[in-house]
C-alpha cells in the first residue's frame, strides 16, 4: 500500500493539477462487519488497504483517470482488475458517488478511490454524522429518513457538479429533509458533537514532527473520540511496517470501537492534508465557494463552529471546578492532571484568552464577567 503511494505521487509530479492523496488501511472491526454482511473470505475483499486521491471537480476525475490508466497499462507492478464509476447513479443503498480502480500487485488487491471536492464532502460528512449519530449509514444502517436525506444531498451536489439548477419542489423537499435529520441525530447521545471542530493547532504540531523525519512519505495513526468529538492521542510511525502494526493493534485494544473510539492508520507525505483527506475530524466546514454560493438547503448537517472541542473541554473542566475570577488554577496542573486528553491544549487555551473567555496568564480562570455566554457554550 505504501509502495503504491509513493508510485503515485511519483507520477502526480507531472500531472499539473491540483490534488490532495492520502494511503487508508479499514479498520479491523470494519472488516469484520464487511466478511458478515457479504459472506465472504477475506482474501476476497479488495478494499482492506488503498489509496484515496481528491482533486478539484468531476471533469478533473475523468482526466485523473485516462492519465492513470496509462501509467497502470505500462507497468510491469500494477494490473488494473476492475474499473467501477460510481458517479452517475450513486450506489443504490447511500448515494455514495466516485470512482473506483482495483489493482493487482504481487497477489494483492488494492482499491484506488478517485473523487472530486464536492463527491468528497458527501463521503466525509456522512462519515462524521454516522459516528456522531451511532449508526453505520453508509452501511444503511439508521433512521429511513436520514439515509433518504444523504442520497437526496448526494444528487443535490452531483447536480450541482454538473451546472444544473434544481426544481424548487426540490429544494425544498432537500431543505425538509435535512432538518429532519438533523433533529434526529441531535437527539442522539452524542448530537452535541455536530456544533464541534477540533482546533488546528494540531495539524501544526504534527507538521513539526513530520519535519524532523528523513522519509518521503510517514504512516501515522491518530486515535479520535467521538464521544465530544477530539483526538485522544497520534503517533508518526514512518514507513516500518512492523513497527506500524504493531503501534495499530495495541490502539486497537486499548480504544474500542463499541467505546466510540476511532483508531486509523493513514499514510501521507505532508500530514497537513489530513485537513482535506479526511475532514470529518475537523468538523467539516463548508469551504468551497461552490456550495457557499448556495441556498442553505444543500449544506450538510453541520454548521460552522464558533469554538473547538478543546477548548470547550477547557472551559467545562474549569466552570465544574468553581474557578471564576479570583479563583484561578495553574497552567500545568489544569493541563496535566484535568485536560490530559486535550491534545489541542496550548493553542485551545490561547484562543480562550484572546476572546476574553478566560483571564490571567498563569494561574487562569473563567471571567465572571462572561459568565452567561460560558454557560452557554459549555
Amino acid at each position: 500500500m505504501t509502495k503504491l503511494t509513493l508510485v503515485l505521487q511519483e507520477w502526480l509530479q507531472t500531472y499539473n493539477q491540483q490534488y490532495y492523496i492520502a494511503q487508508r488501511l479499514k479498520r479491523k472491526p470494519q472488516i469484520l462487519r464487511k466478511l458478515r454482511r457479504f459472506s465472504v473470505r477475506l482474501t476476497q475483499l479488495q478494499d482492506i488497504g488503498g489509496c484515496r486521491i481528491v482533486v478539484e471537480n468531476n471533469d478533473s476525475v475523468d482526466s485523473l483517470v485516462g492519465f492513470l490508466r496509462d501509467k497502470f497499462e505500462s507497468s510491469d507492478e500494477y494490473r488494473i482488475e476492475r474499473e467501477t464509476d460510481y458517479r452517475d447513479w450513486g450506489r443504490d443503498d447511500s448515494g455514495y458517488r466516485a470512482y473506483h480502480i482495483v489493482l493487482s500487485s504481487n497477489g494483492m488487491k488494492l482499491e484506488l478511490q478517485l473523487r472530486s471536492s464536492l463527491q468528497h464532502y458527501w463521503s466525509e460528512s456522512i462519515e462524521r454524522s454516522s459516528v456522531i449519530y451511532g449508526y453505520r449509514l453508509k452501511e444503511s444502517d439508521g433512521d429511513i429518513e436520514v439515509l433518504r436525506y444523504f442520497k437526496l444531498f448526494s444528487d443535490a451536489l452531483h447536480q450541482l457538479e454538473l451546472g444544473r439548477l434544481f426544481s424548487s419542489d426540490f429544494e425544498i423537499e432537500l431543505q425538509r429533509s435535512r432538518e429532519l435529520s438533523e433533529a434526529i441525530i441531535q437527539s442522539s447521545s452524542a448530537g452535541s458533537a455536530l456544533s464541534s471542530y477540533v482546533n488546528e493547532g494540531i495539524i501544526k504540531t504534527m507538521s513539526e514532527v513530520e519535519k524532523s523525519s528523513q522519509g518521503s512519505l510517514n504512516n501515522w495513526i491518530l486515535v479520535f473520540d467521538w464521544n465530544d468529538g477530539n483526538f485522544v492521542t497520534w503517533a508518526m510511525v514512518g514507513r516500518n511496517p512492523d513497527e506500524a502494526i504493531e503501534l495499530y493493534s495495541r490502539y486497537e485494544a486499548q480504544y474500542p470501537e463499541e467505546e466510540k473510539y476511532e483508531v486509523v492508520m493513514i499514510g501521507s507525505s505532508d500530514i497537513s492534508t489530513v485537513r482535506h483527506t479526511h475532514s470529518h475530524y475537523f468538523g467539516i466546514e463548508h469551504h468551497n465557494s461552490a456550495l457557499e454560493e448556495m441556498e442553505n438547503s444543500i449544506i450538510g448537517l453541520t454548521n460552522r463552529m464558533s469554538m473547538d472541542v478543546g477548548a470547550r473541554r477547557i472551559l467545562s473542566t474549569l466552570k465544574r471546578q468553581g474557578r471564576w475570577g479570583k479563583k484561578a488554577i495553574k497552567v500545568d496542573t489544569l493541563k496535566n492532571h484535568f485536560c490530559l486528553n486535550v491534545a489541542t491544549f496550548s493553542d485551545s487555551l490561547e484562543l480562550l484568552k484572546q476572546q476574553g473567555l478566560i483571564i490571567g496568564s498563569d494561574p487562569v480562570a473563567l471571567n465572571i464577567k462572561r459568565n452567561k455566554e460560558i454557560n452557554e457554550l459549555v
